[in-house]
Order: C-alpha cells, then structure tokens, then sequence
C-alpha cells in the first residue's frame, strides 16, 4: 500500500511539474516570439548605453536624413506567403555596389538608417533596407531571430541582383538580430554577387541567447522550460531554437565575414562572436571596441569602426 501512495503522489508531482513547464513554455513564446509590444526589456540593465549613444540613436542627425530621402519602397512574398516590405536608395552616382542591412530584434528597417547614411554619403553604395517578417510593415505573426529571415534575405538579394544586373555586388550588414540573420545566410547557397558579411553583434544560436538571457534575466536553469518552449516554436513558428544556429551555418560559409562586437556587451556576451569566428570557414576577421555595450559599436568609436569596415570591404569588392 505505501508503494502505491508514494507511486501516486511522484505520478501526482510529475504532473503538476509537466502542466508548469507546459504554461512556462507557451508563457516564453508569447514573451519573446509571438509577434506584438514588448516590454520585458524596459529597464534592463544589460541593454542600458551612455547618454552619447542614447542622444544618437533617438535624435541623431542620421534620423532627420532618413526622412529627407526618396526611398522606393518595394513588396515580396516569401516562400511561405508573407507580403514582407524593403525600401530601395539609389546611389547618387551610378554604381554596381548595394548594402543590404538587416535590423536588429523588435526594430525595422529605417533604425538601419544610422549605418546606411555613412554607406550612402561617405562610400557611395546603394542601400536597401527590409522590415524582418513580424516586423514593421512586412506581414508574420512570429519573430524570426534570422532562421526563417536568412531566406527572405536571400530572395531580397535575388530580387536586387534581377533588377540592378548580374554585375552587382553586394554587402550584408547586420546588427544583433540582423547580425545573425546575416550569419544564418551565409551558410545557404548564396548567389555569387554577396562579395562580403559585416555581422555586429551577433549570437551563436537562438537557443544560446535565450538560455543566457533565462539566468540574467530571470535566474533560470535552461532545462527543462528552453527544450519545451523550442518544441512550442517549433509547432507556432516552424523553427526550433537549436536549429536556428548561427555557429551552424558558418561553419559552412563561402563570403569573407567581419565580427564586429562591444567588450562592455552584457546582453549578447562578446564571447559569441568570438565562437563564431573560431568556427568560420570563409575567411573572417574580427574586431572588438573597449566600452562598447550591445550594438553601440558604431557611436562611441565610429572613425575605428568604419576604418575597418572600409578596409575589409576593400579587400573584397571591385574598385570600379
């Protein structure tokens, strides 16, 4: 009779244990993935920046030049039916060079504005820039993390490459979400024309960043409420968290990439980059800026950071 008791009562606490893992996962999903307002991150001491940085990314000149310029706005359907949107800048001078940038989680396609500018004005590059899915203007009612965006990258490029000719070359310029999502991309067959891959910011795998965010930000052990979440994903999304590695893909990579990454980053550790670069098979550099936390790269040290990009850019792009 006491086997039985103490076999009921561990049947009764595995329950219990399954129904909270099952409402933690769904709770998680809808936190950080089913698309909508986000407030979670509000306050987080991980993605606070100086007030120079702050003063730059809400009223920075970069922003009143955003809306002076004539953008084309352009539509796609995505291999799974969304009606996602990009918008197009043509160069002042004719050229065969094009930027494409990929912003970062819970943002859109004119934050890459602050990049875009220095490309336009100070390079003379075309620049497009695209709503992620679940983002901006472009349809989806999940975020991504760049495992499902990588292909709509991909097709975005496709779409520049038969509009502008088959001698255009392109640059993927990526920040956090963005800088994954290039780094997803990279593994896939990518048409010729993507000569280079700037990813600042990046992580190594969805399912990584989550698990470190779980202990900073919550106290959490991964196990087992990220494997149940990431079968939750799996079902609403179509994507697991595992399964969207950017490490994965590099390790398959063809286009020379430069790691860009804060050493002051406490939301994305700087140590995932540096995983990243390790595990890269195209050719890869990597840089780091004292100081700089999550994406802030580009403000505080921006004559250093685009010596380089222009530098690793010149290596690999035509001179006409």
């Amino acid at each position: 009779m006491k086997r039985k008791k103490w076999l009921k009562i561990l049947i009764a606490v595995i329950s219990v244990l399954f129904i909270i893992d099952v409402i933690a996962s769904f709770y998680f999903y809808n936190l950080a993935i089913d698309r909508g307002e986000k407030d979670f991150l509000q306050g987080n001491e991980d993605l606070e920046v100086s007030a120079e940085t702050m003063e730059v990314l809400m009223e920075g000149d970069w922003r009143t030049w955003v809306d002076k310029q004539d953008f084309d706005e352009w539509t796609m359907t995505s291999y799974d039916g969304l009606e996602l949107t990009g918008y197009f800048l043509e160069a002042e001078e004719p050229t065969n060079k094009v930027v494409v940038f990929a912003h970062g989680y819970l943002g859109d396609a004119m934050d890459m504005g602050l990049y875009g500018q220095y490309y336009y004005e100070k390079m003379g590059y075309n620049i497009f820039m695209a709503d992620a899915r679940g983002h901006g203007a472009s349809e989806g009612d999940y975020i991504g993390f760049g495992w499902h965006d990588r292909l709509d990258l991909i097709d975005w490029v496709n779409k520049i490459v038969k509009k502008y000719g088959d001698d255009t070359e392109i640059v993927l310029h990526g920040v956090s979400m963005g800088a994954a999502t290039v780094l997803m991309a990279s593994g896939e067959d990518l048409p010729d024309n993507v000569k280079a891959i700037i990813a600042d910011s990046p992580y190594t795998s969805v399912y990584d960043m989550f698990d470190y965010q779980m202990e900073r930000m919550y106290h959490l052990p991964d196990i087992p409420i990220l494997p149940s979440t990431s079968m939750v994903t799996q079902f609403k999304a179509g994507y697991s968290l595992k399964g969207a590695s950017a490490l994965k893909q590099v390790k398959k990579a063809e286009v020379p990439i430069l790691y860009i990454h804060g050493k002051a980053d406490t939301f994305v550790p700087t140590e995932m980059s540096f995983k990243l670069y390790e595990n890269t098979k195209s050719e890869a550099e990597i840089m780091t800026v004292d100081g700089a936390n999550h994406g802030e790269s580009f403000v505080i040290a921006k004559d250093k950071y685009v010596k380089k990009m222009k530098a690793f850019l010149d290596k690999y792009m035509s001179d006409q």
